[in-house]
Parts: C-alpha cells; structure tokens; sequence
C-alpha cells in the first residue's frame, strides 16, 4: 500500500531536501506545507500515515502541533517524527506526543529508515 507523509517546516530548503529524498527512496506520496497555521487543516484532510514536523516554527510550534494532532480523534494514530536542532527538543517532542526523534542535523539515512519502518507495518 502506498503510504502518505506530511512534511511540515518553515524552512522551505529542508522541505524540498526531505521531500526529494523520500519521493525517490519511498514509494511514499509526499505532502508538504511551510506554514504550520496551516498545516492541522491539511493533515485533517489528507489523513497522511507519517507527519515530520520541525519542533522550531514561527506562530505555531512544533510540539503545539503535535499536541493538536494527538488531541484530534481523526488524526492521533498518525506516527509522528519530530526533529530540531533545539538541545532540550527530544524531551519536548516526546512529551508532546512524537512518536521518533531526531536531532537536526540529521542523517537522511535515518529519516529513510524512520520512514520505511513505518512504511512496511502498513
């Protein structure tokens, strides 16, 4: 089955980086979205299976982000992947509710890995 993920982080380098990388070594379909005002919206009407969220974002946080998603019946299922360059981020994303963290930056092997893991449970 052909998994979706919801990439969403205000910097548009490491979305368009994260977003080529998985198109190419997934067969998952990519979402993505740079304003995390808009990005609950989305995710409740993609129903993506993975969202990758950057803890670090203007207006709206990463970790507020997650905790919406997990308070929201429709979309608390989803595995979450959070990731930061913060130094106290893992305790923080955790808590909020990501499922997997990891510390910016990171190598893309472990996002493919985080990703596909996930991918093959499906």
């Amino acid at each position: 089955m052909n998994k979706k993920i919801f990439i969403c982080d205000d910097d548009s380098n490491i979305v368009d980086m994260l977003a080529m990388v998985l198109r190419e070594f997934t067969d998952a379909t990519v979402l993505t979205e740079t304003d995390s005002r808009k990005a609950l919206s989305r995710l409740i009407e993609e129903c993506p299976d993975i969202f990758i969220v950057d803890l670090s974002m203007p207006l709206l946080s990463g970790d507020q982000l997650i905790k919406e998603v997990r308070n929201n019946v429709l979309l608390n299922k989803i595995l979450i992947i959070c990731m930061s360059a913060k130094l106290d981020a893992k305790e923080i994303a955790i808590e909020a509710g990501a499922n997997i963290y990891l510390p910016k930056p990171f190598d893309i092997n472990d996002m493919i890995s985080a990703v596909s893991k996930n991918s093959n449970n499906g």
